[in-house]
């Protein structure tokens, strides 16, 4: 077959859009080609709310051939396609092509110009070659102690240099809490420690584990300001490091450490009075709740106190029927998450989470949904890894900043239109009955000097 080029191309390319999206005149947006060539959209006099950018001849081929939600997402990060404007508008686009792709009529049309386009596989590959695959799978059965651990370097040694960047000064990386719409991410993210730290109704002299601590801004905000014993644990050679770098500059190193450890240890670490764990459950695996619950149920002294914080999926937990099961393995939803960013993570419902807490021997005391509190620290995060993008493509590289752009900004998505929720759900071991809990939540509103 002949490879289209020149004029030939750009004519090929404006039919696949068009067969995609429709006529310019009925698209929001605009669709600008390689060598130029811009459709502007139906708003010809008001500027659209972003530019979709076709930069290289053969990049729809490699698209859409064969169409799904990854090759559109690694067209992104191979910049095979752009976006110049705001990202969070092009987040409906995969669907609208999934939709569009469902018509026999499109994918004949779409099939002979995609063929036409040029061959050129160089692009894809460089991309692909990044994808978790051989680094996490190589590494043993999934949620194998050995394989976690793979996982969570791949997701976190992306490098301090770079987290820091957009994070606030704490390095807090899990949902904010907005007291107050116009509060800073700073502001946000003390807020959030404080009220984990209410919610445990944590005491001078207690020793509390923070499971999944990060870069230890939780351990170090309850020993500073609650007076406790903390131990935070992690997976990542880098959190560790810096972690135990900014205790020791606090001075906090006689109430506070960071180990390196499986959620599967904490209970040769134990007894604790309280334990936290702030955006760790999600690496757990549906599979594997029970034991992550038992471990924490060891670890926690009768009458403790165990705070989970952690995203599940909203919706029904029946199961899919075959057509459904079918349209997920050919499109490849979620594959970007997995390959790109979340190795072997998954998301489960909440009735999952709160079964296996309870079969472990807790009991739910409170539930408290944050979910427009991940919209607004998402977006801040975005916006703040957008305005450092130069510094942020130094450190890691124009792909690994696209998918760090992409990833943010798809959850934010999630979480605005309730796709996504984020629950801070309080457990307590209960002591033959006891759980050492006040009758109400009026502490932890009230103003007082917690040590």
């Amino acid at each position: 077959m002949v490879q289209a080029a020149g004029d030939d191309a750009i004519a090929r390319g404006q039919r696949v859009i068009a067969a995609l999206f429709g006529p310019p005149m009925d698209r929001q947006f605009a669709v600008k080609y390689w060598d130029g060539t811009v459709e502007r959209g139906s708003g010809a006099t008001v500027p659209s709310p972003f530019t979709l950018v076709v930069a290289r001849p053969g990049a729809l081929r490699r698209m859409l051939l064969p169409p799904s939600e990854l090759s559109i997402v690694e067209a992104y990060i191979s910049g095979d396609v752009d976006v110049e404007g705001d990202l969070a508008k092009t987040m409906t686009v995969a669907d609208a092509i999934n939709a569009r792709l469902r018509r026999p009529s499109v994918l004949a049309s779409l099939a002979r110009d995609l063929m036409a386009l040029p061959r050129n596989d160089e692009i894809k590959t460089k991309v692909r070659h990044r994808r978790a695959d051989d680094r996490v799978e190589a590494a043993g059965a999934r949620h194998d102690p050995k394989r976690d651990r793979a996982a969570i370097q791949y997701h976190y040694d992306v490098g301090n240099d770079f987290y820091r960047l957009w994070l606030d000064d704490r390095m807090v990386y899990s949902c904010a809490y907005f007291e107050r719409p116009g509060a800073t991410l700073d502001e946000a993210q003390e807020a959030k420690l404080d009220h984990v730290c209410r919610k445990l109704r944590l005491r001078e002299g207690e020793r509390l584990l923070d499971i999944g601590c990060g870069w230890g801004a939780l351990i170090m905000h309850a020993a500073r300001h609650y007076g406790v014993q903390a131990v935070g644990i992690t997976l990542s050679d880098e959190q560790r490091a810096l972690a135990t770098e900014r205790i020791a500059d606090a001075e906090l190193d006689r109430r506070a450490h960071v180990e390196l450890r499986d959620y599967r240890d904490a209970p040769s670490l134990g007894p604790f009075d309280k334990i936290a764990s702030v955006g760790m459950v999600e690496h757990v695996g549906g599979e594997r709740l029970p034991e992550y619950f038992a471990a924490a149920a060891r670890a926690l002294k009768p009458g403790g106190l165990f705070l989970n914080h952690g995203i599940v999926r909203v919706g029904g937990t029946t199961e899919p029927g075959w057509r459904e099961r079918l349209e997920r393995r050919l499109w490849r939803r979620d594959a970007f998450i997995e390959k790109y960013v979340f190795p072997d993570g998954r998301l489960v419902h909440y009735d999952a989470l709160v079964s296996a807490a309870e079969r472990a021997g807790f009991e739910t005391r409170d539930v408290e949904s944050l979910r427009e509190h991940y919209t607004l620290t998402l977006k801040n995060w975005v916006e703040r890894l957008e305005r450092c993008r130069k510094e942020a493509i130094e450190i890691v590289g124009d792909a690994t900043y696209r998918v760090w752009r992409l990833y943010m900004t798809a959850s934010m998505h999630g979480f605005a239109i309730g796709r996504l929720n984020v629950l801070q759900t309080l457990l307590a071991k209960p002591d033959h009955g006891r759980a050492n809990l006040p009758l109400t939540r009026n502490d932890l509103y009230l103003e007082s000097d917690p040590v």
